[in-house]
């Protein structure tokens, strides 16, 4: 398997293709030629065909200020669908160039250039393997994380962190209308400051932690810089609940880095085994994923032990088995907001689950994962991602 690091993405949403691998393009140009006095990007492929209505160019600008925009929709003989090209200007001469693909879950390739997210790092295929090592070493899943990545992941962590952080602030202050003409009104905030009359305890965890999802989810349809965890439409199930655990419950922020450590592992194992598309498997993939992630951070945050923590992530997983992906209008607002928000609340509730049943359990992870690709496989294509059937289909025909 690859780095943990291939999980996280930071970059605008709503798109990891489309805004986020083409921020991260446009950060790295601009570190390579800092001189330049103008810049220019040329989209092609879906890049240019779609990208106006994904925020691609905004996404450009905000990694390379003031760059010049060109969507190439006739140039059909590309390397690859997701195709930028780079160049950078001083005193009118073209200094520098770069063809870099953006190729899904918010990487990207450089023409000619080795990716850092191409070098296999963990020898182990999938969770079992992981698990044997752990059991035989006596060590816990953080430690075998660090014994295979390099120095850089603590502060790479920290960044990601930081990035969580801020999206949940931001959402949870923010007001109005989210873009793209469905009149989706933000509620995190609303959330947050609205109590009910004798709320019980779980009632108002439930409540903050729904706003902390709402306000990240907001942000990212909003077109705003998330984190990918694994994906845009599922950002904001690890956030709001890591975020409660550090500031609500008063968890350090060393534990949470090693928390999130944990849940890129298993968003590793997943995306190496199965799919994290919703295009490719539906929801499942993206919120089924982002839930069995967050359950095992959580697990790992308590200090649970391994088999606890594995049967965190399985129940989070099997419970989303066939959640289809059918947003309304193709934006990832409906059913998508409310969707992280219920994914949060169900990952505590599988690691409440685990504490006490681990032991009787007959289905491990990777069973699970292998179920939920071959499921993905199965379903129907309009229920992947096209706004084709499902939900999205129900609510046109509804309209007058």
């Amino acid at each position: 398997m690859k780095s943990i690091k291939s999980v996280y993405k930071i970059g605008h949403g709503p798109s990891s293709s489309h805004t986020v691998g083409p921020y991260n393009a446009a950060k790295i140009f601009r570190s390579r030629y800092p001189d330049a006095d103008s810049y220019r990007v040329t989209l092609y492929g879906s890049l240019a065909f779609t990208g106006e209505g994904h925020g691609t160019g905004k996404a450009v600008k905000s990694g390379l200020p003031g760059a010049e925009i060109i969507y190439n929709r006739e140039e059909t003989d590309l390397p690859h669908p997701n195709t930028m090209l780079f160049e950078a200007y001083q005193g009118g001469s073209l200094v520098g160039s770069s063809r870099i693909f953006s190729i899904g879950g918010g990487s990207i390739r450089i023409e000619g250039e080795e990716s850092d997210e191409e070098i296999e790092v963990y020898s182990q295929g999938n969770f079992g393997q992981i698990l044997d090592i752990c059991k035989k070493r006596n060590i816990s899943l953080v430690q075998f994380i660090y014994r295979f990545e390099d120095p850089s992941l603590r502060g790479w962590l920290k960044e990601v962190w930081e990035a969580m952080q801020d999206s949940v602030r931001r959402g949870l202050a923010a007001e109005g209308t989210l873009p793209g003409g469905l009149g989706v009104e933000r509620k995190a905030k609303m959330l947050l400051e609205k109590r009910c009359y004798n709320e019980s305890a779980d009632v108002t965890m439930n409540r903050i932690i729904a706003a902390y999802a709402y306000a990240v989810s907001e942000e990212n349809a909003d077109e705003h810089i998330v984190v990918t965890a694994p994906t845009c439409g599922s950002c904001g199930v690890l956030p709001a609940v890591m975020y409660y655990m550090q500031y609500d419950r008063g968890f350090p922020e060393e534990e949470i880095l090693d928390a999130l450590a944990v849940a890129a592992l298993f968003g590793n194992v997943i995306r190496t085994n199965a799919s994290i598309s919703g295009a490719e498997c539906g929801c499942q993939a993206e919120i089924g994923s982002a839930c069995s992630m967050t359950a095992a951070a959580l697990a790992s945050l308590y200090g649970l032990n391994i088999d606890q923590i594995e049967y965190s992530a399985e129940i989070a997983m099997e419970h989303n088995l066939g959640l289809t992906c059918d947003p309304v209008k193709g934006l990832v607002q409906i059913p998508c907001i409310e969707r992280n928000a219920v994914a949060a609340m169900r990952a505590i509730s599988s690691v409440n689950l685990s504490r006490f049943l681990y032991s009787t359990r007959k289905i491990s992870f990777d069973e699970v994962v292998e179920t939920m690709y071959q499921t993905g496989k199965d379903m129907n294509e309009k229920y992947r991602e096209t706004s084709h059937g499902g939900l999205a289909q129900i609510y046109y025909a509804a309209q007058p």
